[in-house]
């Protein structure tokens, strides 16, 4: 069978941008080759961004109901580590394990971001149910067990090979298969960056000597180790190079002589519950499309994992790229909109690489880091260093201006939207609702044109093309 569109990876950029292309009617099949989901410990936060494309595909009470689990283990960790009658504190997030204060940030800077604003705490294997579901329900169809090994394409198609000799046939091919993408390789996309210089571990443990840990982020003489929000929940960074084996099972030994080492403290790991490597590898592909063939998400950017960055950048991706290649593949993208993808997506992912990288710098062992750490500290102290931060790290700073939230549910069946004005033959693209003010939003929620922006024709056909006027 022919499709519209393979998508290597079924994590949770891949099924997003399955679901954005299912809603508009594209044929889908992901492949991924793991036959079970990863629920190795991954991400456990979300940002503004990735809530409200939760949120515009009606996806949001399931994603709250995640954070309300995850907050109660939050509280449970807390028990004992906080005065009795205490409120516990509320952070915005890290920056480099330096805490940010959510009372210090300016409640005015952001402008209005709804329920998404609420919602900050879903881990990734929740995640990955929700849009699992999602997708089953749009009639996506994941096949898993089913490795990708070569690319081949030409003018008109795309030949996705598979390590069982198959071969499937599709218009277009979508590269979410991770940080070591074999679509990336195979298509010869330029991966460009900088080497690694720690070793990271991330682990649910159970473990003899926890109480002597200090609870959240701390810097050590030999690294940085965070011990929570939920119980068990560790992670450990040391200045000593990449790890020799990143894939290869991590058992109790290898996460105790780890903790010993960063904390000083001598605990007993018993028993493993969920690990992983990670590295501070950061590597941006050049471009996020060879011709018919698009990379998002860790396959087009690799970084660490400090702000819980990765995912969102991901999803923001995904959620950019589906209208496009869905436009692309009915036949209206007007010239230059799926180059657009690059244009828009490559800068936020060269910032959010810039602002991992400056994390590891002020996390070295060294008096010139500790320096920094000292001042960047300082910084975050204060309303303006606060909001700054927080606000980057919540996807904020610098992003176009967004629809309200009121407007969000409007776009849920893909289309973008055409407020308070009047035009014809764009029912395939647009939905008309009421407004006070008039405004032309594309289906990723960006406000692409407003009353008092000049006429409406042209940003009309910069994102939706010409009019299509059926006989």
């Amino acid at each position: 069978m022919t499709y519209d569109v393979v998508v290597a990876g079924a994590g949770p950029v891949g099924l997003m941008v399955a679901g954005e292309l299912a809603l508009r009617g594209v044929s889908v099949l992901v492949a991924e080759r793991l036959t079970e989901p990863d629920l190795t410990i991954k991400a456990g936060s979300v940002n503004v961004p990735t809530v409200e494309a939760f949120e515009r595909r009606g996806l949001l009470p399931r994603l709250r109901a995640a954070h309300e689990r995850a907050m109660l283990q939050v509280l449970e960790y807390m028990k004992g580590r906080i005065p009795a009658g205490a409120k516990p504190p509320r952070f915005a997030g890290h920056f480099a394990g330096i805490m940010l204060q959510a009372d210090r940030i300016d409640p005015d800077a952001a402008g209005p971001t709804g329920q998404a604003g609420t919602v900050s705490m879903v881990p990734q294997p929740e995640i990955e149910r929700i849009l699992a579901d999602w997708v089953a329900g749009l009639g996506v169809e994941v096949r898993r067990g089913v490795e990708v090994t070569g690319v081949e394409q030409d003018p008109d198609q795309v030949r996705v090979r598979l390590a069982d000799g198959r071969v499937l046939t599709s218009s277009w091919l979508v590269g979410a298969d991770g940080g070591r993408s074999v679509v990336r390789k195979a298509a010869g996309f330029e991966f460009p960056g900088t080497d690694p210089e720690i070793t990271g571990h991330q682990a649910i443990v159970e473990m003899d000597g926890a109480e002597s840990l200090l609870p959240g982020w701390n810097a050590t003489g030999t690294g940085v180790y965070a011990h929570g929000p939920t119980p068990g929940r560790i992670l450990t960074v040391e200045f000593d190079g990449a790890p020799a084996d990143r894939g290869g099972e991590i058992g109790a030994a290898e996460l105790q002589r780890s903790i010993r080492n960063v904390t000083g403290v001598e605990v007993t790991v018993r028993k493993v519950l969920t690990a992983t490597r990670f590295t501070d590898n950061a590597r941006q592909a050049s471009t996020y499309r060879k011709g018919r063939v698009l990379l998002a998400g860790d396959a087009a950017h690799v970084h660490s994992p400090f702000g819980g960055q990765g995912l969102n950048l991901g999803i923001g991706d995904a959620v950019n790229l589906g209208w496009k290649l869905a436009a692309e593949v009915r036949g209206w993208a007007p010239a230059g909109l799926l180059d657009s993808y690059t244009v828009e997506r490559h800068p936020v992912g060269a910032r959010v690489l810039d602002w991992t990288r400056a994390q590891i710098a002020i996390m070295r062992p060294d008096p010139y880091a500790r320096a920094l750490r000292r001042v960047v500290a300082d910084l975050a102290a204060t309303t303006d260093g606060t909001t700054y931060l927080a606000h980057s790290i919540a996807g904020l700073h610098g992003r176009p201006e967004q629809i309200t939230p009121e407007l969000a549910t409007q776009l849920a069946d893909g289309r973008g939207l055409l407020v308070g004005a009047e035009v014809e033959g764009y029912d395939d693209q647009l939905k008309k609702v009421e407004g006070a003010r008039r405004m032309l939003v594309r289906p990723d929620g960006v406000i692409a044109w407003a009353e008092g922006d000049g006429p409406l024709e042209p940003a009309l056909h910069t994102w939706f093309g010409p009019a299509r006027v059926r006989a």
